[in-house]
C-alpha cells in the first residue's frame, strides 16, 4: 500500500485534479509560472478534533454581507487623514465586487487614528496570525531564550564504555542547527523549502540539516565515551503533540520534519533526471524514475511514499535546461528519526553503539528524572528572536504552532493547547483586546482565525513601545527587500521602508471553477523618515479570480503590497 502526496498542477483554463481546499497560506508573489499546490490532510482523534477536521475541509471564506459589500463599493475612510486614491481605486476594481476592505493607521505615539475602514469587524487574517502566537511565545520565553538540548548518560561508566544508554532530551529547539550561519544567525530562503511542494522555486539554505547532531555526537567523543551498550533515546516528553495544529510540533525537529528531494535535469532530452536528497538517514530510501524533456516542456513531478514514509519515489519529467526542481517529503516519526539520525552521527564520530541503528525510538526505558546522571553533551540553540525572524520572514507554519507550545511549557503543561490561556494573559498586559481575536493554532491556517484590524495594531503598537522594538521590526518581511516581500516593489519610493507580515487563505471554488481568496492581508510598520512610525493593517476577504490561475491570486497580493506602499509614502509626505 502506497500513499501520495497528492500534488495539482494549477494551469490557466482548469485544475487536472481538483484538490477541494487548500489548507497552506499562499503569502508570496512569485514569477508567472505554472504554480503546483499540494493538498494535505489531518487525523484527529478526539471529538474536538473531528469537529475542527470537518472545519478544515470548508473554504475559509465567509459571504459578504450587504453592508459590507456597500462599504467595498465607497471606500470611505474613517481616519483623519486622506486616503490616498491610488488606494481607492485598487478597493474600486471590478475584480472586488463582494470582497470585503479592512484598513486601520494608527500613528503608535499619539494614537492618532490616520486612516480607519471597518477596523472593529472579524477578517480571516491568514499568517498574520502567526504576529499573536510567535509574539506570545517570544514574550513568554524571552527575545534571548537559547534552547540547550543535553545528552545524559543513563547507566554505568566502566573507562570508555557506557553500560547503559543515551538520553537526548528534545527541548523544542526549531532547527537543531540545520540553519545556523557561522556567526549564530538563522539563515533562510526568501520562498523556504517547507513551501516547496505548493510553489515553483523553493530552495534550501547551505547549511547541513544534521549540524546540531553531528555536534553533540563529537561532544559525546569528547566526554570519553566510545561504546555504548545499551541504546539511544530521544526523550520527546516535553509536549504532547497536538494534531489540531498543522503541521504538528514536536519536541525534536530536524530539518522541520522533511527530507529534501533536489532533482535536477539530465544532460539531454530524454535521460534520466539527477537526484539528491538530504538529510541522509536510514531506512529512508529514495528513488526517482523522473526523465527529462525538451525545454519549454512541463516539469511536472510526483512524490509517492509508503505508509510509514521511508520509501519515497519520484516520478514525472523535467524539463531541460530548467533550474532544479525542489520537493519534500513529511517524516513520519520525528523521535525515531532523529534517534537513528544521532546512531549514525556517533558512528562518524568514532563511537560503536550496540542497537540497532533503526526501529522504534524507545521512551519506554528512559527514567524518571536526570538527577545525578553525568551529562555528556549540549547543544545551543540561537536565540528566540532569531527563530520569530525565521517564522516572520518566510512565514514557517511549524514554527507558527511550535509557539503555541512553548508557551505551554512555560506554564508547565504538556498540552499545547494550554499555550492558549498563556497567549490571552500576554495580549491583556499589551493592551490588545482579546475578544477581538479568535485563534485555534498559531500559523494562522484554522476556518476558526480570526482578528480585527485593531487588535493587530493594538498588538503591533505594544512591541513599539518595547526595548526590543528595533528587533522586532527588522524580523517582518521587508518590501522590495526580503522575505515574502522581496519580490514586491523593487523599484518605488517604499522600497525598504515597509515592514510587514503577509497573510493569505485561498481555496478551490469548484461550483464556478475559480479560485476562493477567503483572505490576503499585510500588517506591520510604515517607515515615516526621522526614526518615526506608522501602524498598520490593510486586508481583503472574499475575493475571487476569474479562473483556476494562480496568477489571480498573485494580483491580489500585489494588490495589497502596493496598498502598504502607498500608505508609507503618503506618511512620509506627512512626516515633511
Amino acid at each position: 500500500m502506497r500513499r501520495a502526496v497528492r500534488v495539482t498542477t494549477v494551469r490557466a483554463a482548469r485544475i487536472r485534479r481538483p484538490p477541494g481546499s487548500i489548507p497552506d497560506p499562499m503569502d508570496r508573489t512569485l514569477p508567472r509560472r505554472t504554480v503546483r499546490i499540494a493538498v494535505r490532510g489531518a487525523t484527529f482523534g478526539s471529538l474536538r478534533h473531528r469537529v475542527v477536521a470537518g472545519c478544515c475541509a470548508l473554504l475559509l471564506l465567509a459571504p459578504a454581507s450587504a453592508a459590507a459589500a456597500q462599504a467595498a463599493a465607497s471606500p470611505d475612510d474613517g481616519g483623519s487623514g486622506r486616503l490616498d486614491p491610488r488606494i481607492t481605486e485598487i478597493m474600486r476594481k471590478p475584480d472586488y465586487p463582494n470582497a470585503r476592505w479592512g484598513l486601520l493607521q494608527q500613528d503608535p505615539d499619539s494614537g492618532r487614528v490616520v486612516h480607519s475602514r471597518l477596523a472593529e469587524q472579524l477578517f480571516v487574517p491568514g499568517s498574520v496570525a502567526k504576529l499573536f502566537g510567535t509574539s506570545g511565545a517570544w514574550n513568554a520565553l524571552g527575545g534571548d531564550h537559547r534552547f540547550r538540548t543535553p545528552v545524559y548518560a543513563v547507566g554505568e561508566r566502566r573507562g570508555s564504555t557506557l553500560d547503559g544508554d543515551l538520553g537526548l532530551v528534545a527541548q523544542g529547539d526549531l532547527t537543531m542547527g540545520g540553519r545556523t550561519r557561522p556567526d549564530g544567525t538563522v539563515d533562510y530562503t526568501d520562498l523556504d523549502h517547507t513551501y516547496a511542494n505548493d510553489f515553483p522555486g523553493a530552495t534550501l539554505t547551505p547549511q547541513d540539516p544534521l549540524a546540531g547532531i553531528d555536534r553533540i555526537a563529537r561532544q559525546v567523543r569528547r566526554s570519553g565515551i566510545t561504546r555504548v551498550e545499551g541504546n539511544v533515546i530521544v526523550d520527546n516528553r516535553l509536549f504532547k503533540p497536538e494534531p489540531v495544529f498543522v503541521p504538528v510540533p514536536t519536541p525534536l525537529i530536524i530539518n522541520d520534519n522533511l527530507v529534501d528531494l533536489l532533482t535536477t535535469p539530465g544532460a539531454r532530452t530524454g535521460a534520466p533526471a539527477r537526484l539528491d536528497w538530504r538529510p541522509r538517514v536510514a531506512p529512508y530510501r529514495v528513488t526517482s524514475t523522473v526523465r527529462t524533456v525538451a525545454a519549454g516542456e512541463p516539469t511536472d513531478i510526483e512524490v509517492t511514499t509508503s505508509d510509514n514514509g521511508t520509501r519515497i519515489r519520484l516520478s514525472g519529467t523535467i524539463a531541460a535546461g530548467s533550474e532544479p526542481a525542489l520537493k519534500v517529503s513529511p517524516i513520519g516519526d520525528p523521535a525515531a528519526f532523529g534517534r537513528t539520525a544521532l546512531i549514525e552521527a556517533l558512528e562518524r564520530a568514532g563511537v560503536e553503539v550496540t542497537a540497532s541503528p533503526t526501529g522504534a525510538n524507545p521512551v519506554g526505558r528512559l527514567p524518571g528524572s536526570y538527577e545525578g546522571r553525568p551529562r555528556v553533551a549540549l547543544y545551543t540553540s540561537p536565540p528566540y528572536a532569531q527563530y520569530a525572524k525565521l517564522i516572520f520572514k518566510v512565514s514557517h507554519n511549524l514554527g507558527g504552532n511550535l509557539a503555541v507550545c512553548l508557551m505551554a511549557v512555560t506554564a508547565g503543561s504538556k498540552d499545547c493547547m494550554d499555550g492558549f490561556p498563556v497567549l490571552a494573559d500576554f495580549l491583556g498586559r499589551a493592551g490588545v483586546d482579546r475578544e477581538q481575536v479568535q485563534l485555534l493554532d498559531g500559523r494562522g491556517g484554522n476556518p476558526v482565525d480570526r482578528t480585527t484590524p485593531e487588535a493587530v495594531v493594538q498588538l503591533l503598537t505594544y512591541w513599539h513601545h518595547t526595548p526590543e522594538a528595533e528587533a522586532f521590526r527588522n524580523a517582518l518581511p521587508v518590501l522590495g527587500v526580503d522575505g515574502l516581500l522581496a519580490d514586491n516593489c523593487t523599484d518605488c519610493p517604499a522600497r525598504g521602508k515597509v515592514f510587514a507580515k503577509t497573510g493569505a487563505a485561498v481555496g478551490l471554488d469548484a461550483l464556478n471553477n475559480r479560485l476562493a481568496v477567503g483572505a490576503i492581508t499585510i500588517a506591520g510598520y510604515l517607515d515615516r523618515g526621522n526614526g518615526r512610525f506608522d501602524v498598520f493593517f490593510a486586508g481583503v476577504n472574499g475575493a475571487s479570480t476569474p479562473t483556476t490561475d494562480v496568477n489571480g491570486v498573485l494580483d491580489i497580493a500585489d494588490d495589497l503590497a502596493m496598498v502598504s506602499a502607498y500608505l508609507q509614502e503618503a506618511a512620509a509626505r506627512r512626516e515633511d
